[in-house]
């Protein structure tokens, strides 16, 4: 059975993680309200504008159901905001405190390639008003950096970029995340839903 992958839909770049996903042969749902969480397997949280993101996350009272998925075994992908809403002051997710725009404006964006333990050597990165995380907890492995600064870091089944793997073709975080649920279904006896 196809595993089920969730992508929150409530702003910013979704549809692009849909589509890598799908290319990938996955069943993708977007999420925007609770109930949607019914049955996935795994989550993608997109880059987009954190606190936009935050209200929509309040309004829609999506924080403790979205704990609960990952608390349950569900694998977690944020990307660039995405690595914010996971961290310490936000969804708690991962035990990092990001910096939000630590690169600088939309005109500081850059391209680089980066190797991730773990996911894949020579990954292409685009960087938009992206992030970085400032702390690092001690149960936190940071896969990645650009000068001294953790732009992937991951914790059990949650792993946080600071970048858009979405925008380039670059599959190998979405592959990483399939990976992980392929894990948990077999910790768990088969399907995990």
């Amino acid at each position: 059975m196809k595993p089920a992958v969730g992508v929150l839909a409530l702003q910013g770049d979704f549809e692009a993680h849909r589509k890598v996903l799908e290319g990938l042969c996955v069943d993708v749902r977007e999420v925007r309200t609770p109930t949607d969480l019914a049955g996935l397997d795994g989550l993608v949280i997109p880059g987009g504008e954190s606190t936009t993101m935050t209200l929509g996350i309040e309004r829609e009272g999506l924080a403790e159901p979205l704990r609960a998925l990952a608390a349950g075994g569900a694998p977690v992908l944020g990307t660039c905001a995405g690595l914010i809403m996971l961290d310490r002051d936000h969804l708690g997710l991962l035990d990092v405190a990001a910096e939000r725009n630590a690169f600088g404006r939309q005109v500081h964006s850059f391209e680089a390639r980066l190797d991730l333990a773990g996911v894949g050597d020579d990954v292409a990165a685009i960087f938009i008003r992206a992030p970085w995380a400032r702390e690092v907890g001690e149960g936190v492995e940071v896969l990645a950096a650009v000068d001294g600064h953790p732009v992937a870091v991951r914790e059990g089944d949650v792993l946080a970029v600071s970048f858009h793997p979405e925008l380039n073709g670059e599959t190998r975080l979405h592959e990483w995340l399939l990976r992980r649920i392929e894990q948990a279904r077999n910790r768990d006896g088969g399907d995990a839903r």
